[in-house]
């Protein structure tokens, strides 16, 4: 089971968008958002290795770190969490939810009602 914390999804995310970055590149991007030092950033590298979701190769002068799961695996194990934590393995009331309390856009709601009519045919 992957568990990422919202910290790590910085991380992550940053991977996912290009890989591979060293520690400086990653701590760059996220220095104006997180205000994090580079050794937070070590930290956090750190956890994600051992969870086995990224690995880094020794590059030139500097370690070079690569993604090993894809976002849209992360995304659904992280989804399947919420559901079954929360919910209750009942994505039928999460929905109902988030319609309910506004939370989905009416353009969200238009893409949801376009996969549910696909699933079904």
């Amino acid at each position: 089971m992957i568990k990422i914390s919202n910290a790590e999804w910085k991380v992550m995310n940053l991977l996912w968008d290009k890989e591979p970055q060293t520690i400086t590149q990653i701590t760059k991007a996220l220095q104006e958002d997180t205000g994090w030092s580079k050794h937070v950033v070590i930290t956090y590298l750190k956890r994600l290795e051992e969870k086995k979701i990224i690995h880094h190769e020794e590059g030139g002068r500097a370690k070079l770190y690569f993604v090993d799961i894809k976002k849209e695996d992360a995304v659904i194990e992280e989804t399947n969490n919420l559901l079954n934590r929360v919910f209750k393995g009942n994505a039928g009331l999460m929905i109902s939810m988030m319609i309910e309390q506004n939370t989905l856009s009416e353009d969200e709601i238009e893409e949801l009602h376009r996969i549910l009519n696909k699933k079904v045919k």
